[in-house]
């Protein structure tokens, strides 16, 4: 007997591995939803190449076009939403008509592939907006991980969060460490040591409990200069986040401050007393900035961040306004607890805006929007510099060369202050902004629910989702694919749309916004690459580490360094090496928390480079001092690199010309070798022909090798207009 057929399909259940469709519908309407005037202001920004303005008047660096509230208008009148993605041309076709077939090709051999992986299991805040990246992207999530590995690893707090040993992390291994506010504040004192001018946007720091006589000292001397002085400070915890901890005071003789000192490390700085006040409040900016890449250096920039607001009015501190934190701290987790406190829906209203609402207003009212970007970016490509050469320790601590391991990316939280005169000052940096898109409401007493935000939605998923664009594994292959189509679209005669399987599969991104973040470095690395000198240092330091996996220099190390840079002399011997290791080496480990391993750390490095520069070339400023014994450091260590690989090769090859490039060249420092000359063949050889040491005049590799506006005439300089003029360094 036949048994019953039935009619209809059965239905399907819903898989839990696959998106909610209603969810992905209802975003899909919110996107090509006309939007409002206020909500396309809020994309007002368009970056471009810098401009020049005429005669002598300083032209502005890499800046953003502000397109006002009249052509915005009349955009959104003509339907126009936002700018137009480079790869619509690529999947546009006319209404109605079909993709054809590649003749004698399987429709997805080169447009289908897998999707990304990505392992969500340690995004912890992040996760609301991370799921929604992923889903625009159409990649794959992992929400409790996965046993083979995935492409990326997104973690919440630190690179350790999971062991991964492929792939890409969002994390680098020691930026917690590099950004807490003592290291940060360490970093960025070193390059004020070497340039005072291009890094005074930092507050004058002193560090706690280490540096409390000094800085009683030091504000004394100025008040006995200036009896009419009288500064605030502003304390910060040096583990602290969310402003917790901190306080203003008038005078170090505060009894809060020697509380300070009891419990825990803390940073004092100046504080700014005439902010920038927009509706009478004090207001800060988060920009959020991609580290892409520490070698090479790669740097991007998020078009638009946010506006955290103070909750009540702005004065002058006074001794009866100190502890009025709501007016002196920007801090979103201190003032959403405040009764003043607006939530709302809106770019432009509120106590927690578009950066990009911010430069609208102020634009209306005549300020320089151009300029202000500029220094901004100034400011941010200033502070990744002083932050990296540490950060190259720490990688090559947990990731050797030669071991497996992730490469790695991050998103930096950018804590920038604009005072009255729009000069910016950076407060912080944040190795974990937070990237929730939700905030708590209190419906009773201790009771709350997470009502979403479409301001924080707005901005954060946007970097995300063009964070993970940016570090597709797979963009590069797919790249290659197209170009096998087209080429091969070209070389059939009887291929009617050579494109067209194109124009199907391989633009997995044409539903897409542009990308958000803006790459500022190396873009402008000629305007930059002259700071570079601690990063230098690093690379000397990392080769004489010897252990892999280490980040202290021993004395035996410090030793080599000193016999192959051939810097000792009659008036400093190896003796005097040592005991200026112990010393510096000692006074450094009392002072660090980080007692892993012993011996010298990179900043204690640096103190002793700088002293055997000033020793060396008595009569230069610093920062040519240093540069100069770079120079010769590196010099001597490319003779030595060439004279092992020519002995090395001698015995199998027959020996080689000794100008050929040795490996070790290409990682001696973080610029190109482009300016290390060998010894001239005819002054630098002996009455035998064999090469001597003969250094090339002072400052003539730096000539080739760091363009900069304190060495005129290179060749690199790219005139009046350069961009070093736009943020005020000297012309040539």
């Amino acid at each position: 007997m036949k048994p019953a057929v039935t009619s209809g399909p059965k239905p399907v259940p819903p898989s839990p591995l696959l998106p909610d469709l209603s969810i992905m519908k209802e975003r899909e309407r919110e996107r090509e939803a006309p939007l409002s005037l206020e909500a396309s202001l809020s994309h007002h920004i368009l970056w471009q190449q810098p401009f020049q303005l005429q005669d002598d008047t300083p032209s502005l660096p890499p800046a953003i076009t502000l397109i006002g509230a009249e052509e915005w208008a009349s955009a959104i009148t003509l339907g126009i939403q936002d700018e137009p993605s480079p790869l619509t041309s690529l999947t546009t076709t006319s209404k109605g008509r079909s993709c054809k077939r590649s003749s004698g090709r399987r429709p997805n051999e080169y447009g289908s592939q897998r999707p990304v992986t990505v392992d969500s299991s340690k995004a912890k805040t992040s996760l609301d907006a991370l799921k929604i990246s992923i889903r625009q992207l159409k990649w794959k999530e992992f929400p409790f991980g996965r046993r083979l590995p995935c492409d990326i690893y997104w973690h919440g707090v630190s690179f350790h969060d999971n062991d991964i040993f492929s792939g890409q992390v969002n994390k680098f291994p020691g930026m917690t460490e590099m950004v807490r506010k003592i290291t940060l504040s360490r970093a960025v004192r070193i390059m004020q040591n070497l340039f005072p001018e291009e890094y005074n946007f930092y507050p004058r720091s002193w560090i706690l409990p280490d540096e409390f006589q000094l800085f009683v000292a030091q504000v004394q001397m100025v008040k006995d200069g200036d009896p009419s002085w009288k500064p605030t400070f502003i304390v910060k915890p040096d583990g602290g986040c969310q402003g917790d901890g901190i306080y203003l005071i008038k005078d170090p003789s505060d009894i809060r401050l020697a509380g300070t000192l009891q419990s825990r490390p803390a940073v004092v700085q100046e504080y700014i007393c005439k902010p920038l006040l927009i509706d009478k409040l004090k207001f800060d900016i988060r920009l959020y900035v991609l580290l892409k890449s520490l070698e090479p250096l790669e740097i991007y920039i998020a078009k638009d961040g946010l506006s955290r607001f103070c909750t009540e009015p702005y004065q002058e501190p006074n001794p009866k306004n100190l502890h009025h934190i709501f007016m002196h701290l920007t801090n979103y987790s201190l003032n959403i607890h405040s009764g003043n406190f607006i939530h709302s829906d809106s770019a432009s209203t509120g106590s927690k805006r578009t950066f990009s609402s911010i430069l609208c207003r102020l634009s209306s009212k005549g300020v320089d929007i151009k300029k202000v970007w500029s220094d901004i970016i100034s400011l941010v490509i200033k502070t990744v510099i002083a932050l990296t050469p540490e950060l190259k320790v720490f990688y090559q601590s947990d990731i050797p060369t030669g071991r497996p391991g992730p490469t790695c990316f991050q998103i930096l939280g950018f804590d920038i202050l604009l005072m009255k005169n729009l000069k910016p000052i950076l407060l912080e940096v944040n190795a974990n902004p937070s990237m929730r898109i939700e905030h708590e409401h209190e419906l009773s007493p201790g009771v709350f629910e997470n009502v979403p935000s479409l301001v924080d939605e707005e901005v954060k998923v946007a970097v995300i989702r063009d964070t993970l664009r940016l570090m597709d594994p797979l963009k590069k292959k797919r790249e290659n694919q197209s170009q096998q189509l087209e080429k091969a679209g070209k070389d059939d005669p009887l291929e009617s749309e050579p494109t067209s399987a194109l124009d199907c599969n391989a633009s997995p991104e044409a539903h897409l916004p542009s990308i958000c973040l803006k790459q500022v470095f190396p873009k402008y690395a000629k305007q930059f690459n002259y700071l570079r000198l601690v990063d230098r240092m690093a690379n000397l330091f990392i080769r004489f580490l010897g252990i892999k996996g280490t980040m202290k220099l021993g004395p035996t190390g410090f030793r080599t360094f000193i016999r192959n840079c051939k810097l000792s002399s009659s008036s400093l011997s190896m003796a005097a090496v040592d005991i200026l290791y112990i010393d510096i080496t000692r006074r450094w480990n009392s002072m660090t928390l980080d007692q892993r391993d012993s011996g010298m750390c990179l900043q204690a490095f640096v103190e002793a480079f700088f002293f055997l520069a000033q020793r060396k070339f008595k009569m230069l400023p610093l920062h040519e001092q240093v540069a100069s014994l770079i120079d010769l450091c590196e010099y001597h260590l490319s003779l030595l690199d060439e004279k092992r690989l020519v002995c090395g090769r001698s015995g199998t090859s027959g020996g080689r010309h000794p100008h050929s490039s040795s490996p070790q060249e290409t990682s001696l420092s973080a610029q190109p070798a482009r300016g290390k000359p060998l010894p001239d063949t005819d002054c630098a050889r002996s009455g035998h022909g064999t090469p001597s040491p003969c250094p090339p005049p002072l400052g003539a590799r730096r000539a080739s090798c760091c363009p900069s506006p304190l060495h005129p005439g290179r060749p690199e300089d790219d005139g009046p207009h350069s961009f070093a003029l736009l943020c005020g360094f000297p012309a040539p």
